[in-house]
């Protein structure tokens, strides 16, 4: 079965860190790139961090760019999104998926998502 689960979110106060983790089964991780994305309450899905299998090259939206750090551990089919110096505008269901290449907005597998919230 192939299958991604999230894991990792949760309430934090602003300013706070949370590391997201996205661990995959019934395929290999490194022959894809993989892609955070999230979506808040009455707004549109937004990618927000995405690393490749080629190069390990990674992007990230200007808005979480020098606070969220994308990276992989092939080894353990994983994964991770950490987030540093969170704001009240990155409450969102936050989803893993995989996609051929970062640039490729077709994303074969989704994970079921995991809520985090940023409030004081």
């Amino acid at each position: 079965q192939v299958q991604l689960v999230e894991s990792g979110g949760g309430l934090v106060q602003p300013g706070g860190s949370l590391r997201l983790s996205c661990e995959a089964s019934g395929f290999t991780m490194d022959d894809y790139a993989i892609g955070w994305l999230r979506q808040a309450p009455g707004k549109e899905r937004e990618g927000v961090s995405c690393i490749n299998k080629t190069d390990d090259s990674t992007l990230y939206l200007d808005s979480v760019r020098g606070r969220f750090t994308i990276s992989r551990d092939d080894a353990k089919n994983t994964v991770y999104l950490r987030m540093n110096n969170l704001k009240p505008e990155d409450t969102a269901v936050y989803y893993c998926a995989a996609s051929t290449h970062c640039r490729v907005p077709v994303f074969e597998y989704w994970g079921q998502g995991t809520q985090v919230t940023v409030s004081s």
